[in-house]
């Protein structure tokens, strides 16, 4: 390994759910060390947006409208960089929803369904469609963002963390099944993030104060502090590693 492990200059990154949150600040992240970013999320206004902060930092930066729980848009997108770029080098696989807070009896199928499509069928094919162009080229990264509840379900949060504990499993089988062809997969595992995602969460002071006192550090983190995490796990200071889970919750799981 010479020179700077974290440079990704040259490379393509797509970050999906980019237009906000963690998927933004990885984004951002990104950028500032070299890779043109493709800011991928349900809405394209705001993707642009968030290219378009990139451009202004002096980045590179396009956007594009994908709905990850839509085969069809994910194929697209992976078709709209073939066209641009003709490679792809990165995927953070970041986009995720989760429709439904209460008790697991009183979910409804069409609740659940989402929650499917979007946190472990999107993960999955968009990783199937990024592999493909990674497998002509030898050589790829993938990071899958899952959470502590794969490890630890908070209550009223049952099928949300079901999925994103298939989330650390195919994380698992495919860097195993890949690692041979240059293709590493790893999963970043946060914990609390102040995030318009877990709002419902983070806004109630009740639910705030208790979250933070099973965390060792005694605070909930910002999105930026989960970028770094990613930008070694795709980088070349990460060479050899392959199905890991990177935790960054301020100690909750320890």
């Amino acid at each position: 390994m010479t020179g700077d492990s974290f440079n990704l200059g040259g490379r393509v990154a797509l970050v999906t759910g980019a237009s906000r949150g963690i998927g933004r600040a990885i984004a951002l992240l990104l950028a500032r060390h070299g890779a043109h970013v493709v800011v991928a999320s349900r809405k394209l206004d705001g993707c642009e947006a968030v290219a378009a902060e990139i451009r202004a930092a002096g980045g590179q930066a396009s956007a594009q409208a994908c709905h990850i729980g839509e085969p069809g848009q994910i194929s697209a997108v992976l078709r709209a960089i073939d066209a641009q770029h003709g490679r792809i080098d990165i995927l953070v696989n970041n986009a995720a929803t989760n429709p439904y807070y209460g008790p697991a009896v009183d979910m409804d199928l069409a609740a659940y369904q989402k929650t499917v499509d979007v946190n472990i069928r999107g993960y999955f094919w968009t990783s199937i469609e990024a592999a493909r162009r990674m497998l002509a080229q030898g050589k790829g990264a993938i990071v899958n963002v899952a959470s502590v509840n794969a490890f630890r379900p908070l209550d009223g949060q049952a099928c949300y963390s079901m999925t994103k504990a298939a989330i650390v499993n195919m994380t698992q089988g495919l860097a195993k099944e890949w690692a041979r062809n240059g293709i590493r997969v790893n999963a970043l595992v946060p914990g609390f993030v102040e995030t318009r995602f877990a709002a419902a969460m983070h806004e109630n002071e009740k639910l705030r104060a208790a979250m933070e006192r099973l965390v060792p550090m005694g605070r909930i983190a910002q999105p930026e502090e989960m970028a770094g995490a990613v930008l070694y796990l795709v980088s070349d200071a990460a060479s050899y590693t392959t199905g890991s889970c990177l935790t960054a919750d301020g100690g909750w799981l320890a």
